[in-house]
């Protein structure tokens, strides 16, 4: 299962970008977005998120 984000409560700053250990978190406009293809599911860009804005299930 891909990470997801909920868009209203993110807030582009970029944090998951730098720990995705895939690239698979990319920031697009003012808002992350997960490369589903790409996501291992480790959940390092949920622990670097700032605002709680992204989860793994």
């Amino acid at each position: 299962m891909a990470a997801k984000v909920d868009a209203e409560k993110c807030i582009g700053c970029g944090a998951c970008e730098g720990t995705c250990p895939v690239g698979a978190i990319k920031v697009n406009g003012d808002k992350a977005v997960v490369d589903e293809a790409a996501c291992v599911s480790c959940g390092a860009c949920a622990g670097g998120c700032p605002v709680e804005a992204i989860t793994v299930d």
